[in-house]
C-alpha cells in the first residue's frame, strides 16, 4: 500500500542519500519525469523519461538535485518535500515545493518495481502528493 508523507527538512539529505544507494544503480534502467507547476508559468514537463542516476539534497546550498545521465535538474531553496512511498520503500513520486508556490513533481519509474503503466501519474491523480 502506498503512503504520502511530508519529509522533515532535517531528514532530506540522509533520506535521499539512502534512497539513491538502495534503489538506483548502474545495472537498472530507472527513469524519471519532472513536471513543473508554476503559478506564473503554468504546468509544463521539464524532463521526460530520462535515465535517473541519483537524488541529492545539499543543506549548505539549500539545493535539491536530481541527477540524470545527461543533465542535472536543480531546485533552489525548497520549502517542503512530499513523497509517495510504495512497497517496499520505493518512492514513486516526489513533490518539491518552493516559496513562490511552484511545485516540481518528480515521477520515478524503477526497473525493479512492478508497474502497470509506463506513463507518469497525472499531477491531480488519486494518491499523488499534489492531492493533499
Amino acid at each position: 500500500m502506498s503512503s504520502t508523507k511530508q519529509l522533515p527538512r532535517a531528514e532530506w539529505k540522509d533520506y535521499f542519500d539512502r534512497f539513491t544507494r538502495e534503489f538506483l544503480s548502474e545495472d537498472r534502467a530507472d527513469d524519471a519525469t519532472i513536471e513543473v507547476m508554476s503559478p506564473t508559468l503554468g504546468d509544463q514537463f521539464e524532463v521526460s523519461s530520462a535515465r535517473l542516476l541519483g537524488i541529492d539534497y545539499d543543506p549548505k546550498a539549500e539545493t535539491f538535485e536530481i541527477l540524470f545521465e545527461d543533465l542535472d535538474h536543480l531546485v533552489f531553496e525548497p520549502t517542503e518535500i512530499w513523497i509517495l512511498e510504495d512497497e517496499p520503500g520505493f518512492v514513486s513520486t516526489i513533490e518539491v515545493v518552493q516559496a513562490d508556490g511552484t511545485k516540481q513533481i518528480i515521477y520515478l519509474r524503477s526497473s525493479g518495481a512492478a508497474t502497470d503503466d509506463s506513463s507518469p501519474r497525472p499531477a491531480g491523480g488519486p494518491g499523488a502528493p499534489a492531492d493533499r
